[in-house]
């Protein structure tokens, strides 16, 4: 899930905040104004795989950025990388990563910061 302040800020469309980055743009950009607190509400469905290693059945996602839908069922290709074509692998659980690439912005807080299993 892309964080980037696309505020009033062009950038490639599969990259800006709320899309699944590389893979699918958002419906909608939601930003608010830089230094307003934004808000992600975010149903994760991780992949499942089969005895094999072979795919069952794909990640997917539903998005609420500042309460406006943006991402609705979407199924992800795969990781979400920056060059190539993404493939599943098997893996198991695995946990959530915050990144940046050095942006000199001011710092980026975060807050509040839930996790619960849906099943």
């Amino acid at each position: 899930m892309q964080i980037l302040d696309s505020y009033k800020n062009p950038t490639y469309v599969n990259g800006q905040a709320g899309s699944i980055y590389k893979q699918h743009p958002p419906l909608v950009n939601a930003n608010r104004p830089p230094g307003e607190w934004q808000t992600y509400d975010i149903a994760w469905t991780a992949p499942r795989f089969n005895e094999d290693g072979s795919l069952k059945s794909p990640a997917k996602v539903t998005v609420l950025f500042n309460g406006i839908l943006i991402q609705n069922n979407t199924e992800l290709w795969g990781p979400t990388l920056y060059i190539g074509k993404p493939k599943y692998e098997k893996h198991g659980a695995a946990p959530i990563k915050l990144q940046d690439h050095g942006d000199p912005s001011e710092p980026i807080s975060f807050r509040n910061i839930w996790i619960r299993p849906l099943q």
